[in-house]
């Protein structure tokens, strides 16, 4: 398997296409994996930066386009129907290229994680407590049980707040989103890296995010009232979403929304660049380099990360929201 990661606007779709189409000139087969949480939901094109079907070279992409608005995103669901895509890609010969910037769904593939289940009870009871406690209280229970979850989540994620107090009453165990210390691969895998100086990224993400409202972004989220994108938990929080409804809704100006929007999307990015950058066996390459893929090939062909069938557990919760885990 082939991971291609980084943070947002370095060029990986770019680069996932270009070597796709190397290997299928060499006479190998490759298809494309998503890894990016956003891409999943239907309607959600422009801020996504998803590829249209014409865009995507006659190469297969799988895990787009197969969620609704309405629908919640989870990691260990993404991981599950992930993983079964890169099996069913392999039994037909061809490579699985992974390629994303949701370093949390990334790492549910590319690793061995295992996620803690849930209780129904146990689940309504905290939830239940949540809607007459509020959010501060959960908070406060967090801390006193997993100091570096609360800390990590923060006071205002109630949604996170329960699934954390959730899986420390399941396991005994703190709530943990992060790499194991040496983790495991799930299967060999070649990691390749996409980077771009801060100072030419942080330009380039506000262009991007300019030519968003260029491209139509408000009309979008005005299409996706229709289908119910306020009464999705994940979706309607995305960023450049969140932020187009509320012009939709008056509550933000253009040019408000605008900046709201480059602002997290620079501060998603740096959270990204902090993510990967503990992926110990990554190939990383500039993203503006003209020999990008020919070095990526070279990668390819010297070899993988290694693989171990001995599990490793990383207890994530399954309803980890994107925009708090890259």
């Amino acid at each position: 398997m082939i991971a291609i990661i980084g943070s947002t606007g370095t060029g990986k779709s770019d680069l996932s296409l270009d070597l796709a189409e190397r290997l299928i000139e060499r006479g190998q087969l490759a298809e494309i994996v998503n890894a990016d949480a956003m891409q999943l939901y239907r309607g959600m094109d422009i801020g996504t930066a998803k590829l249209s079907r014409a865009e995507r070279r006659g190469i297969p992409h799988h895990l787009l386009d197969v969620l609704d608005v309405t629908d919640e995103a989870t990691v260990s669901n993404y991981q599950r129907d992930a993983r079964t895509a890169i099996n069913e890609i392999v039994a037909r010969g061809a490579v699985p290229i992974l390629v994303g910037g949701s370093g949390l769904y990334v790492s549910a593939v590319v690793f061995d994680f295992q996620f803690p289940g849930t209780d129904p009870v146990l689940r309504a009871r905290l939830e239940a407590e949540l809607l007459a406690r509020g959010a501060g209280l959960m908070y406060t229970r967090l801390q006193a049980v997993d100091s570096q979850a609360a800390l990590r989540i923060g006071p205002s994620n109630g949604r996170r707040l329960v699934r954390a107090l959730e899986i420390v009453e399941l396991t005994g165990a703190p709530h943990v989103a992060a790499l194991p210390a040496e983790p495991v691969y799930w299967q060999p895998s070649v990691l390749l890296g996409l980077r771009t100086p801060r100072e030419q990224l942080t330009p380039r993400l506000d262009a991007r995010v300019q030519q968003m409202w260029r491209s139509g972004i408000v009309d979008e989220a005005r299409a996706l009232l229709s289908v119910g994108i306020e009464r999705g938990v994940t979706a309607s929080r995305a960023i450049g979403y969140a932020q187009a409804l509320g012009q939709v809704h008056g509550t933000l100006s253009q040019d408000d929304a605008i900046e709201a929007t480059q602002q997290l999307t620079r501060r998603y990015a740096r959270r990204q660049v902090s993510w990967f950058k503990r992926y110990a066996h990554t190939h990383w390459m500039e993203s503006d380099s003209s020999n990008r893929v020919d070095d990526a090939l070279a990668h390819v062909d010297r070899g993988s990360a290694p693989s171990s069938p001995s599990p490793a557990t990383a207890c994530a919760g399954s309803g980890v929201h994107p925009a708090a885990a890259p």
